[in-house]
């Protein structure tokens, strides 16, 4: 279990840079197979056996950042989601996605 999973996703109003690369690669080391694209979002792919899998996933990670509070973009189709997250008030990464990112992990 990632230390992620024990914070809490605080809101960000802005006006704060996003995490540097540094920060990026520290924090990515602590979850599972998401990838940084271009220093502004992390994504994931997962797979699962049918639709039906996938909804259910989807509908979890929705009640999760419901309670977090942050949300994330979220593509599914039969058998696979995709997830995007970064935080659109500084229009990059936060601690806040890294924290919704492990929570997530847990999900699956």
């Amino acid at each position: 279990m990632s230390s992620l999973t024990k914070k809490k996703c605080v809101p960000c109003e802005g006006g704060i840079p996003p995490l540097t690369e540094g920060e990026i690669k520290k924090h990515l080391s602590e979850i599972k197979e998401w990838h940084a694209i271009d220093n502004h979002h992390i994504e994931k792919e997962t797979t699962f056996p049918d639709f039906k899998s996938a909804l259910s996933f989807v509908n979890k990670v929705g009640e999760l950042a419901e309670q977090e509070n942050h949300h994330p973009n979220i593509c599914f189709t039969w058998g696979k989601v995709e997830i995007t997250i970064y935080t659109h008030k500084i229009n990059g990464l936060h601690e806040n996605d890294f924290i919704l990112a492990a929570k997530i992990d847990e999900l699956i």
